[in-house]
């Protein structure tokens, strides 16, 4: 479970106000909104990298609002996916396990695991030079995955991919999942991507964020910018129980 209560954050002309938001433990949430509205900055928040101002916050009933970003138990895929230019994909799985002091058997046995669900067992070896955009994503979703999070935060993880690698990541995502029981915030500008994925949409506008039902869609299609391409082809329900797929 996510959950935000009233949660504020201002520097300087740009602000959050009041956000609340819920996701039951086991659904995947997207979260929509036109550049600069504070999407990646909420996840950052949650992440525990930026203060909140007021607000509380709460990751599997578990009060976390002032825990430092260590003591959230959160996995976390940024935009660029930030790898480490000097690691090997080997390293990258393993880094959240021997931070927390794994032993080797331990962590051997599980980036085996991951690198197999990933299907990215023949890069161990490679450095992030060397891995196309799509297996960069699976190292990167790897990593996050490693330590048995319950829950998942991914900014725009799928906005530099071509349309096929798109289609594979987002199966890929579906397994995952399923396989893990994540409860996971996904933040996009592409309504394919959300409708595919998601089970619940909220849109962040104005500093405020507001679940998006099928008749919302159309206007925050408009208000949200760009052109309709880059949002994808809706309807679909968002708002209500877990999509048939995921079931």
């Amino acid at each position: 479970m996510i959950l935000i209560q009233d949660l504020s954050h201002r520097i300087g002309a740009f602000h959050l106000d009041g956000i609340s938001l819920e996701i039951p433990t086991g659904r995947y949430a997207v979260l929509m909104g036109k550049t600069g509205s504070g999407k990646t900055t909420l996840l950052e928040i949650l992440c525990g990298l930026k203060p909140v101002q007021s607000g509380r916050i709460f990751l599997m009933e578990r009060d976390v609002t002032f825990l430092k970003p260590a003591h959230r138990g959160i996995g976390y895929v940024p935009q660029d996916g930030a790898l480490f230019p000097s690691m090997t994909v080997h390293d990258h799985l393993a880094f959240a396990l021997r931070v927390r002091k794994w032993d080797t058997a331990a962590i051997e046995k599980r980036v085996g695991e991951l690198a197999g669900v990933l299907g990215i067992t023949h890069l161990l070896g490679r450095r992030p030079h060397g891995l196309s955009g799509g297996e960069a994503q699976r190292a990167a979703l790897g990593r996050a995955l490693a330590f048995h999070p319950r829950i998942l935060l991914l900014d725009e993880p799928l906005s530099a991919l071509d349309e096929e690698t798109r289609r594979d990541m987002y199966q890929l995502i579906l397994s995952v999942r399923r396989q893990y029981n994540i409860t996971a915030l996904h933040v996009t500008h592409n309504w394919q991507e959300a409708i595919t994925l998601g089970d619940c949409v909220f849109i962040l506008k104005d500093g405020r964020i507001a679940p998006c039902g099928p008749h919302d869609i159309p206007a925050s299609r408009n208000n949200m910018g760009g052109s309709p391409a880059d949002y994808g082809t809706p309807p679909f329900s968002p708002v209500g129980p877990p999509l048939e797929k995921d079931r």
